[in-house]
């Protein structure tokens, strides 16, 4: 029994010193950056109704869903997000409020001037979205893997060595803006009061920011 009992601990010693050379074992640390710009192909709006009463605000209810259908919005595209009574208001005492998204076919400036109406009170761009934001941030990723691989190969070329197996790969989000709107174009028209319009404004696809994916990945790789 003693035997084995020193069998066994020098089995579990000579695992741990081997697990030691491991973690000791001469590397390169480096960080790959990559980056990539992609134009958005949806936009999510923000809209609230109003009414004096309750059947009023129905009516005002059925007007917006014809107006989106007729600008090309699906009914499946439009959420219902809340119902607000105010009891103290003159005016517009019901109010509800809606999402709705509009891909690149639609007529942006034309959804705007639609919804200019009085029992509108507020509509305002929520987020800009693409639809392929996944497969665009795993080849952001996979860039930045290759450049880390490729800042290694040429740092150790310089010293006369070479890149060895990867020994840690960690994932470093610096920066990604696929899911809300850039910060200046929210700042222009982030709330847009279509009542206070003076005049009417283009809005299209063509002038909204592009949304900015960046990403670094830290990796370890052996020496040889």
């Amino acid at each position: 029994m003693k035997l084995r009992h020193f069998l066994l601990i020098g089995i579990f010693t000579l695992g741990s010193f081997t697990n030691a050379q491991e973690v000791k074992k001469n590397a390169i640390e480096v960080t790959g950056i990559a980056e990539m710009e992609v134009e958005p192909d949806e936009i999510i709006f923000s809209i609230g109704i109003k009414a004096d009463n309750k059947n009023d605000l129905a009516d005002n209810e059925k007007k917006l869903m014809e107006t989106l259908k007729n600008d090309g919005v699906k009914n499946e595209d439009i959420k219902f997000k809340s119902m607000y009574q105010n009891v103290y208001a003159k005016s517009g005492k019901f109010t509800k409020n809606y999402q709705f998204k509009a891909s690149t076919k639609a007529n942006i400036s034309k959804i705007f001037e639609d919804l200019n109406q009085k029992w509108v009170s507020n509509l305002s761009i929520a987020e800009v979205k693409n639809t392929k934001i996944t497969d665009f941030r795993k080849t952001v990723k996979i860039n930045a893997l290759k450049a880390a691989k490729e800042k290694a190969d040429y740092l150790l070329e310089s010293m006369g060595k070479k890149t060895g197996a990867p020994l840690e790969i960690v994932e470093i989000e610096d920066y990604t803006s696929d899911m809300i709107m850039p910060a200046a174009y929210k700042r222009s028209l982030g709330n847009v009061q279509l009542e206070a319009a003076d005049a009417p404004v283009e809005f299209s696809f063509d002038n909204i920011e592009n949304i900015k994916l960046k990403y670094s990945i830290k990796t370890r790789y052996e020496i040889l």
